[in-house]
């Protein structure tokens, strides 16, 4: 498959200041915010948002690609904590932390309808370095052995629930909802057989049937 030729350097600029526009706007107002709000705000024509991005779904897979990048870096941040446990459990806080302050983010990674390739991309880079983070804080004591990368990413989607539930009316509720599924990990007796990886994928996406 040959690879899309690179944008010029103004096409390239128009799409990066549509792309910061939209996530800033649907940060207050959701991911349902129109085109021509973008357009206007970015101050672009209609002609350059439809060119950069023809439909929804392109800009939302192009905000979910950018928030792919922006979870890895955190990853490897993390894996340089001298204390492991302190290492994994800002990864997650700093996670939840961006979704709390945009509305459209949360919906974005809770909404289930990304490009599977997108969420098997995320899945492929970020489950390594999230294993890499565990079995750190197992070597060092602070978790069980039987924790995986599904178990962290039970526990964002849950908490993450729990913040689209009550950004409403309680936006902070869900750090308590992350203290509890944390000290869960941490100290709570699994049941059954570790989960195989492919749940990552149907946790967060499910058109794999």
């Amino acid at each position: 498959m040959t690879e899309p030729a690179p944008l010029r350097r103004d096409a390239e600029r128009n799409r990066q200041l549509l792309l910061r526009t939209a996530y800033e706007l649907m940060a207050s107002a959701g991911l349902d915010v129109p085109y021509e709000d973008i357009a206007r705000a970015a101050g672009t024509g209609m002609g350059t948002m439809y060119r950069r991005f023809p439909h929804r779904q392109d800009l939302l897979d192009a905000l979910f690609s950018e928030h792919i990048d922006t979870v890895i870096d955190f990853a490897e941040q993390a894996s340089r904590y001298d204390d492991a446990w302190a290492g994994l459990t800002w990864f997650l806080e700093q996670q939840l932390e961006i979704e709390a302050q945009s509305r459209g983010l949360g919906e974005l990674l809770r909404s289930r309808n990304q490009a599977t390739a997108l969420v098997q991309r995320a899945h492929e880079r970020m489950t390594p370095l999230v294993a890499g983070l565990i079995a750190r804080a197992v070597r060092a004591g602070q978790l069980p052995a039987g924790v995986t990368p599904v178990d962290f990413a039970a526990a964002h989607v849950m908490v993450g629930s729990v913040m689209d539930a009550s950004r409403a009316f309680a936006p902070q509720l869900w750090r308590r909802a992350l203290t509890i599924a944390l000290a869960g990990l941490r100290h709570a007796e699994l049941p059954g057989d570790p989960p195989d990886e492919t749940v990552i994928d149907r946790l967060y996406n499910d058109q794999k049937k």
